[in-house]
């Protein structure tokens, strides 16, 4: 250390040093000082001048005496000068370190205070920065509070505009209502009068053959025969000359099978598409120019479509605006709606991407908000399969004269030659995936007005009337890929029961007539329970890089 070098030095000095002063000390048992020593020579000297002559012996040792003496004396006062010298050099020494010492401490004084300002400095940065932090956080935190507040502003002027356009779009329908029912007034009032002219015409006619029949009642009998004939052989001709289309005769109760509920919700939602078509024919606007760019702007939107959730959420909102708030007829909008997501569906699925789960809540979403559009997206599935009602069509030679009209009958789309079986089953699966995407669909703060009840409803009409065979097989395991996880979780043990009865009937009934890989799918799917895992795609992403303009 440096202190200790500093102490080396120190002593090697003092020791080099010739030190010839003296002082006066305390010794522990002799005390001899200068003016003693005088004071002895004087006391012998008196003595010597007061004794009396001595012999040369005595004088002798008298002289030894005195002379040993004076050197004790001498030994003595040079050991003192050598103590007083010693005391000195220690007490120099002990001075030069205690010096050093207090400059150590000096010194670790002056580390204590420069590291006591430093931390100082360091706790006053950090409160700096602490204090910086906290004034971001709440500059941000206003930041966030105005922005919200702008967004809140802007949602309800946003919810204002869209009242608007909703009331003048109701007042458009109103009007076009009005317009629709004055022009069928006015038709019907023209009906009524061509119907009176033709019953005049009828009672003028009747009047003239009565008259008539009196004077030719033989020649009239033998017409009436001959038309009576001629009406029963065109009406066989009818008969033999449309093998695709059942014998009117024959009830289509024999070949149709479903449970009795899903045919009458069939017919009630073909009904109300019958309907829509009606209105929209009527209104004839599916020949202009700005019906393609209304059809277009429907159909970008749609295909679009991907496993975004926010994707999703800015695509339906689009699409209610554009069904509802856009300056067309709602029901030209609701036909174009549910005729496109399904054909865009089919074009766009890929099997197992899990587009099926964003079409069907898009789907959802939609619906929720246009009164009727459920119903009509429904009818257009039930129309292109009819394994969503669920119904099955079964062959018979006396109604289906060809096996063509039977494949024609269950949805075989023909281009020049019907399809193959592997298309027409990719087909029925993207159809039943995407049906069972929509009612396992739960969106908090939307309806769904197909949900998880009508899910369970078809599952089990689908095993009480539907046969088991190939393509009913391939509907089925579809269905529950796509809704068999919700409607485990919503129903449990009743669930698994009807596993078990797919397992134990269904298969059952399959086993030995065909060999395939749906028929494998089905069996491995109740057989390690898939129903009990979330499916790949079910949970969209909350992560969305694209963005939307506006279509207006």
């Amino acid at each position: 250390m440096q202190v200790e070098d500093t102490v080396s030095d120190s002593e090697d000095e003092v020791s080099e040093q010739s030190v010839t002063a003296g002082r006066h000390f305390t010794h522990g048992e002799i005390y001899v000082s200068d003016t003693d020593f005088f004071e002895d020579e004087a006391a012998l000297e008196v003595e010597q001048h007061l004794m009396d002559k001595v012999g040369w012996v005595e004088g002798t040792l008298s002289e030894l005496i005195h002379d040993h003496h004076r050197s004790i004396m001498e030994e003595v006062r040079n050991k003192v000068l050598e103590l007083e010298t010693d005391q000195m050099v220690e007490q120099h020494i002990f001075s030069s370190k205690l010096q050093l010492i207090e400059k150590y401490a000096e010194t670790l004084r002056e580390m204590d205070r420069r590291l006591g300002m430093q931390y100082q400095r360091k706790i006053a940065e950090a409160l700096d920065d602490h204090l910086i932090a906290v004034q971001r956080d709440h500059e941000h935190r206003s930041q966030i509070e105005e922005r919200r507040i702008r967004d809140d502003a802007a949602h309800e002027e946003a919810k204002r505009r869209e009242k608007d356009l909703k009331e003048q779009q109701a007042a458009l329908e109103k009007n076009r209502a009005e317009a629709v029912m004055k022009a069928d007034a006015e038709r019907m009032e023209k009906l009524k009068v061509a119907e009176k002219l033709k019953v005049a015409e009828l009672v003028a006619q009747r009047k003239t053959a009565e008259v008539a029949q009196k004077n030719d009642s033989e020649i009239n009998t033998d017409i009436a025969n001959d038309a009576y004939k001629d009406a029963n052989k065109d009406s066989r001709k009818a008969v033999e000359f449309r093998p695709d289309v059942h014998n009117p005769l024959q009830s289509t109760g024999d070949i149709i099978k479903g449970a009795k509920n899903a045919l009458n919700l069939e017919e009630k939602r073909l009904m109300a598409y019958k309907e829509l078509t009606a209105k929209n024919e009527a209104l004839g606007l599916g020949t202009t120019k700005e019906y393609d760019t209304h059809l277009k702007a429907m159909r970008r939107n749609i295909k679009t479509i991907s496993c975004l959730e926010e994707n999703v959420r800015v695509r339906a909102d689009v699409l209610i605006r554009l069904i509802s708030y856009s300056r067309w007829p709602q029901s030209i909008s609701i036909a174009m709606f549910a005729e496109q997501i399904i054909f865009s569906f089919v074009t766009c699925f890929g099997g197992s991407n899990g587009l099926h789960y964003a079409y069907g809540r898009a789907i959802v979403l939609v619906t929720s908000q246009v009164p009727g559009a459920m119903d009509i997206v429904i009818s257009e599935l039930n129309k292109v399969c009819i394994y969503t009602v669920p119904k099955y069509i079964e062959y018979s030679t006396s109604v289906f004269k060809t096996k063509e009209a039977y494949c024609r009958a269950i949805g075989f789309q023909e281009d020049g030659k019907f399809e193959s079986d592997n298309s027409y089953l990719s087909r029925l699966h993207a159809y039943m995936k995407l049906y069972g995407a929509i009612v396992q669909t739960e969106v908090e703060g939307f309806q769904n007005l197909h949900g998880h009840q009508e899910g369970w409803a078809w599952l089990a009409r689908f095993l009480n009337t539907i046969p088991a065979n190939l393509y009913t097989a391939a509907a089925l395991i579809a269905f529950l890929e796509a809704a068999g996880f919700v409607l485990y979780r919503k129903y449990k043990r009743h669930f698994e029961k009807l596993m078990n009865i797919i397992a134990r009937d269904f298969m059952k009934a399959l086993d030995g007539k065909q060999s395939s890989g749906v028929i494998s799918e089905l069996r491995t799917y109740i057989e390690s329970k898939k129903y009990l895992s979330e499916p790949k795609g079910w949970r969209l992403s909350d992560h969305c890089q694209s963005q939307v303009s506006s279509v207006f």
